[in-house]
């Protein structure tokens, strides 16, 4: 009986029935979290989508911005760029059933001494306080007025966190932060421009994990999202995106004992 976080899947559908293979993955028996982005620029978002979903009961995910982005499209938000390969799932017939389903699904988790979210936390909240705004976002999307609320999540803005933000303007930064992150500001403003590798990064940033007084520091928590960083694990932090719809690896992460079991992927990006 064990627990295997797996990084980005994005689409990538046969590197993670290979990686489900290598670690003898038994669904009556264990558990799988995945850090979010299930979806979007690998060949299969559908054969994902469709896995997921059957296997629910032995799976827990944290939403991507590529799902949330999936989700938008599908209600006629958002630009849908070259590379994107989600049409297969919004067109499919159980896509509806698939979409209803993955908009109702956690921002955040929390249990077995580990917290997960899809790419970091502000360091001004601590695990509760983050798990609390994850919940105000969720109930958003899982509601009755989803629809205008994916409509009015895209933008950079605001880049500061205060308890004072309301509104579209607070759930927005939660989602930024949650799914969008790598980089903050020496001030601890978000920053969303930069995406590149950490050691080319400018002196004026910081990841978000080596933030002064970080109040989540004290929980574990695995991420995924940040593909040029690669597979890096500490103490508190396992970010575990090693870029596999870019020729990298899929990576599984073992809770119990920290055990790292990665799979070499071809470069599955959709070429259009």
């Amino acid at each position: 009986m064990a627990t295997y976080a797996i990084g980005d899947i994005q689409g990538c559908f046969g590197p993670f029935q290979r990686l489900l293979e290598l670690i003898g993955f038994n669904p009556g028996r264990d558990t799988l979290w995945l850090t979010g982005d299930l979806v979007n620029r690998g060949p299969d978002s559908l054969g994902v989508l469709r896995w997921v979903f059957r296997h629910q009961d032995s799976v827990q995910i944290v939403l991507g911005n590529h799902d949330i982005h999936l989700l938008a499209v599908a209600e006629g938000f958002g630009k849908v760029n070259p590379d994107d390969t989600l049409l297969d799932v919004i067109h499919a017939a159980d896509g509806k059933l698939l979409l209803d389903w993955l908009r109702c699904q956690p921002l955040m988790i929390a249990d077995r001494h580990y917290a997960m979210v899809h790419a970091g936390l502000m360091p001004e909240w601590t695990i509760d306080r983050a798990l609390d705004l994850a919940e105000e976002v969720e109930a958003e999307l899982s509601g009755r007025d989803h629809r205008r609320f994916l409509g009015r999540l895209y933008g950079n803005k605001p880049a500061r966190w205060s308890d004072e933000l309301k509104g579209i303007d607070r759930l927005r930064l939660v989602v930024n932060a949650m799914t969008r992150m790598r980089f903050l500001t020496r001030e601890g403003e978000l920053d969303l421009s930069y995406k590149g590798e950490r050691d080319n990064a400018p002196s004026s940033l910081v990841p978000w994990f080596e933030a002064p007084g970080r109040r989540s520091a004290g929980t574990p928590l695995v991420c995924g999202h940040w593909s040029a960083l690669g597979l890096h694990l500490t103490e508190d932090v396992a970010m575990i995106d090693s870029g596999c719809l870019w020729g990298g690896s899929l990576t599984a992460f073992r809770l119990e004992d920290r055990a790292v079991t990665s799979l070499p992927c071809p470069a599955e990006r959709a070429i259009t």
